[in-house]
């Protein structure tokens, strides 16, 4: 007998489907969800054509490099994927189940998920988007769980098509099942559970600024009283290629058509733009604590290489879910939690 079945408990080798050597996609109208680094930086093309930039972007301590393959960039509508993955396995955690990096998934509940045609081009654009997602490389510093990868990588390690219909006369065939293995560090945002939930509409908005700027809304606002941001802030933070001119007359007509969920949108003077939850997302306005500089550059300090605009997004959020309790000290307050989060060696919260 080999010293492989041996060396197991009672002459067998592990079970390595019990260890989590993969997650099958089961889970019937998971809630979308979506990891906050990505939500908060632009690795992702708004363009609908094959674009082959070099992305670079810096925003505070964050540095962010995405280049793309043969194919082009990742688009944000091939962010579809990352976002179903990501869904099945919070609501799997959730459950109590055990989870992998690896995921079976029936391309046909991917695409009704996301609200897609299933026709034989849209499993053929589907097949196109792996492609894309997994030659997109990225090269940041951007901290999830807790580490900080400055190391390049791909936005899925690598994908497959499991099984396929018989091929027709014609030489045609339709993707059935496939499997997709995440990158390490999309990984660790899971589990660390440093996502938001989506509303079900994302799925229905066309344009890709429109999606863009319903996350960063999403992300900045949350449930609060509103955000306001320059449009050149915005700008950036969108990854949008268009001139300031041409993105701030795009803005305008979104605020014209209102079709962002959750959110609704206004332009202010100074060039701003004015985020603000629609009714049924707070009971009543509410203020929300401000830190001071002081507090933020502490925080810095806390916990080196982290966006302090993020931890500062992520604690509010927390403030407007417990009930908007009034603060004595805001900075102390934030400041407490931030050392409680530090010493957990986790993104937990």
């Amino acid at each position: 007998m080999s010293s492989a079945v041996s060396s197991g408990a009672g002459g067998l080798l592990p079970d390595r489907h019990r260890q989590g050597d993969f997650f099958l996609c089961d889970i019937f109208d998971a809630i979308p969800k979506d990891d906050l680094a990505s939500m908060e930086h632009p690795l992702f093309s708004l363009s609908t054509r094959p674009d082959r930039r070099i992305l670079s972007y810096a925003h505070n301590a964050v540095q962010i490099t995405v280049t793309p393959s043969v194919k082009g960039l990742a688009t944000i509508h091939d962010k579809d994927i990352l976002i179903f993955c990501i869904s099945q396995l919070m609501a799997a955690l959730n459950a109590g189940r055990q989870v992998s990096r690896t995921l079976y998934l029936k391309a046909h509940d991917l695409l009704i998920a996301t609200n897609r045609e299933t026709s034989g081009d849209a499993y053929r654009r589907l097949r196109e988007a792996f492609e894309r997602l997994a030659g997109t490389r990225i090269t940041t510093n951007i901290v999830t769980g807790a580490q900080e990868t400055t190391t390049g990588f791909g936005l899925i390690e690598s994908w497959e098509i499991v099984r396929k219909t018989p091929r027709n006369a014609k030489g045609g065939g339709r993707m059935v099942s496939v499997s997709v293995t995440l990158s390490d560090w999309l990984y660790r945002a899971v589990l660390s559970k440093s996502v938001l939930t989506l509303s079900r509409d994302y799925f229905r908005l066309r344009k890709p600024l429109e999606r863009r700027i319903y996350e960063l809304a999403r992300k900045h606002c949350g449930r609060q009283e509103g955000w306001t941001v320059s449009v050149e802030t915005l700008l950036k933070k969108s990854g949008s290629a268009s001139p300031r001119r041409v993105f701030r007359r795009m803005l305008r007509d979104m605020i014209a058509a209102d079709h962002l969920p959750d959110y609704a949108m206004e332009e202010l003077d100074g060039d701003l733009i004015r985020f603000t939850p629609k009714g049924r997302m707070i009971e009543a306005p509410v203020t929300p604590p401000r830190l001071s500089e002081a507090a933020r550059e502490r925080a810095r300090e806390m916990m080196p290489g982290w966006d302090v605009y993020a931890l500062e997004a992520d604690w509010r959020a927390i403030w407007a879910r417990s009930g908007a309790p009034r603060l004595r000290s805001p900075d102390a307050a934030f400041l407490g939690w931030v050392k409680k989060r530090a010493g957990q060696g986790d993104a937990t919260h």
